[in-house]
């Protein structure tokens, strides 16, 4: 299903990711008080009467200036308008038009597209009429005043686009698979989201910091859509200020939680760091499934058996997301890029994966017939009665023994390898629930 694309354009601080926010429904735009907070195209699912489509937020357009990275910001803007069926301009209504405004409209008016005119700030519905008539004058139709912050007027700017969307009928495609692709500052996230796109979708520069918002991109392969999440590069916390990178960082850590697959981005020549180890945690507390995506592979000098060593190293050090696939890649030549949304697919479905407790209670059989649950000292020996799936993503198995106190963590490790190596769950955290007799007791009694 190909969903109709609308651009959300104007200058810098017009309210531009605050009218996205309000369309597609919820906070997700980074909205701060500050110039060039969004940079890259940023798409969001939508919806309004019958029509579905995605709005996309673009950073601010100047054009008479070409510092740090406007240019690039420009060229994102540009190519969000060749993919979309319609532009929305968005203008400040306080501040009345100004040079800037102008020069967009000009420079609109040249392009083959519907286009809307939303004139924001507009708190007051009679004081908006008289802002928004001051934008008549750059010749674009008619100006409707909104207040994206307050939502009064956006029904009506709605109202206004959905004869310019095509219709798109729905069909039995399979559950998109979001997809959160974090890692420290500068190991190469963004070249890795163009990798896969097959575009210039997001700003890559040396700067640290380039990335501020999660840029979302949903792209298709063999029937199967992915939403691709970039995020800001996360660094310790000590060093981070209030400001936009603070927001960022929120950002990212909420795609982790919308994710259904993590792409932990780490940076071959660097190994993995304390960061990366507090990121990786981070994933296996929100329960998501992960790939871990080893960057700049074509930097380091190689033989036959240097993969393997420095696998074995990786491995050693998150020893704790050993359940995760591993794979090689160089974001920038594009080597093994195309593998990962094989290996992401892979997991997504072990994520989502349901057991029946049947099969669960056979791999526990012949656990528990190999190698018995151990006694303590005073010879009590430890007893699972059955076992049960209560959750998918991420699996969760409801373990009913006689005293979770008898089950210490080396065996505790041993039942997960049992059922990751009988049920398939490669790619993914296993959560057991150990349950004891008196909470099972419990459980009937209040059934």
């Amino acid at each position: 299903m190909s969903l109709p694309i609308v651009a959300v354009i104007g200058r810098p601080n017009v309210g531009k990711s605050t009218l996205v926010n309000r369309i597609a429904g919820g906070q997700s735009a980074i909205v701060f008080d500050q110039p060039g907070i969004t940079r890259d195209r940023n798409y969001r699912p939508a919806f309004w009467r019958d029509r579905e489509f995605l709005v996309v937020d673009t950073g601010g357009l100047i054009f008479d200036d070409d510092t740090e990275f406007l240019p690039q910001i420009r060229q994102q803007a540009m190519t969000a308008m060749g993919e979309s069926q319609a532009v929305i301009l968005v203008v400040d209504g306080q501040t009345g038009p100004t040079a800037g405004d102008a020069e967009i409209a000009q420079w609109l008016r040249q392009q083959p597209l519907p286009l809307l005119l939303a004139v924001n700030k507009c708190e007051s519905v009679t004081q908006g009429l008289t802002q928004a008539a001051q934008f008549w004058e750059l010749g674009l139709g008619e100006p409707y005043p909104v207040s994206a912050g307050h939502g009064s007027g956006v029904g009506d700017l709605l109202d206004a686009l959905v004869p310019h969307l095509p219709s798109v009928v729905g069909g039995s495609a399979p559950e998109p698979i979001h997809v959160a692709i974090i890692g420290r500052p500068n190991v190469g996230k963004s070249s890795l989201l163009n990798a896969l796109v097959g575009a210039e979708r997001a700003i890559v520069s040396p700067i640290s910091g380039t990335t501020r918002d999660s840029v979302d991109t949903l792209v298709e392969r063999d029937g199967q859509s992915y939403w691709l999440i970039d995020t800001a590069g996360i660094r310790r916390k000590k060093y981070v200020d209030y400001g936009p990178e603070f927001f960022s960082i929120n950002r990212a850590f909420k795609a982790i939680r919308r994710a259904d697959v993590v792409l932990l981005v780490v940076d071959v020549t660097e190994g993995v760091t304390d960061q990366d180890l507090k990121l990786a945690d981070r994933i296996i507390q929100d329960g998501r499934a992960c790939v871990l995506v080893v960057n700049k592979w074509d930097a380091v000098t190689k033989d036959s058996h240097t993969l393997p060593q420095v696998e074995r190293q990786l491995r050693s050090r998150l020893y704790f997301l050993d359940w995760a696939d591993c794979i090689f890649i160089s974001a920038k030549t594009g080597q093994r890029v195309d593998k990962i949304l094989a290996l992401v697919q892979a997991a997504a479905e072990s994520h989502r994966r349901r057991v029946t407790t049947a099969v669960i209670n056979e791999v526990l059989a012949d656990a528990t017939a190999w190698q018995s649950p151990p006694a303590n000292r005073q010879g009590r020996q430890g007893r699972i009665y059955y076992g049960t799936q209560v959750q998918s993503q991420p699996p969760t198995i409801a373990l009913f023994v006689n005293d979770p106190k008898l089950f210490k963590d080396n065996y505790r490790r041993y039942l997960d390898h049992q059922f990751r190596e009988h049920l398939g769950f490669r790619g993914t955290p296993v959560h057991l629930l150990w349950r004891g007799k008196t909470e099972r007791q419990a459980q009937r009694q209040a059934n």
